[in-house]
């Protein structure tokens, strides 16, 4: 591929945006959309200069809940799953339990958990954390089940012990299908931790960005409340990112759908 391809490739979404944000302005303005209903580009690019440094404090609050709960799930999923994936009946017995905690939404439960826990970080980092373990769970245990059988055969045929042939087989097999459910678990920690913040009613000055988003809206301050929905898209999208990129780092050397991605 030419330079000139590439390049144009890397820009091709910057500019497919700007035209989508021109267009955006340009509707507002001409039909006289006041701020309230639709404020347009400009008076969000206004509202996150005004507030910008309000906003990310918010940002900061929520990332950190965020970045808590995905450590948290990428230890107990990948522990669940090491777990599920020693026999058959511990795996039947136990996964639907899994699939139970994915299924029931947040809101529903949040109510119990505020009843329960005292603590508020604690709350937010519970409700994200089950908004985002299960990807983990199940995308590991896939892993870890894909090991080849001929290969599990001759483990045994040379007498490696369960350390051994978890360590040497099941993991290096199981590792990419971790990372792709650590990207997805990116995503839904972030969402978690802004339906438990706008949940629990979080509020003050150690709010996070979710909270302050509402209290935007609540006021009509619309130009504000996208200017806060802007920060969590972009801050959701940077996780994905840096998630991919580390991906990329543990795999490239030797993972096959690396390799092929460099070429």
């Amino acid at each position: 591929m030419r330079v000139s391809q590439k390049i144009f490739h890397m820009v091709s979404p910057f500019l497919f945006g700007i035209a989508l944000l021109a267009l955006w302005e340009l509707a507002v303005r001409v039909n006289s959309v006041p701020e309230y209903i639709l404020p347009g580009p400009r008076a969000i690019l206004i509202a996150l200069w005004i507030d910008g440094p309000d906003l990310l404090v918010g940002l900061l609050i929520t990332l950190q809940v965020t970045l808590a709960a995905l450590v948290l799930a990428a230890v107990t999923g990948a522990g669940i799953a090491m777990i599920l994936a020693q026999t058959r009946l511990i795996e039947k017995t136990l996964f639907p339990y899994a699939v139970f905690l994915q299924v029931t939404p947040i809101v529903t439960i949040a109510p119990f958990v505020i009843i329960w826990v005292e603590n508020v970080y604690l709350v937010l980092l519970l409700l994200a954390w089950m908004a985002a373990v299960f990807p983990v769970i199940s995308n590991t245990l896939t892993g870890l089940k894909s090991a080849d059988s001929n290969l599990r055969e001759l483990f045994q045929l040379y007498g490696a012990n369960n350390w051994e042939v978890l360590t040497r087989l099941l993991v290096p097999t199981g590792l990419p299908f971790f990372l792709a459910g650590l990207r997805i678990s990116g995503g839904l920690a972030l969402i978690g931790a802004v339906v438990a913040e706008m949940v629990a009613g979080t509020a003050g000055t150690r709010s996070g960005l979710a909270s302050r988003l509402l209290e935007a809206s609540y006021r009509l301050e619309l130009p504000r409340a996208f200017a806060a929905f802007f920060l969590l898209s972009l801050a959701g999208f940077s996780i994905y990112l840096i998630l991919q990129w580390i991906s990329h780092l543990m795999l490239r050397n030797w993972h096959e759908s690396e390799r092929l991605h460099e070429r």
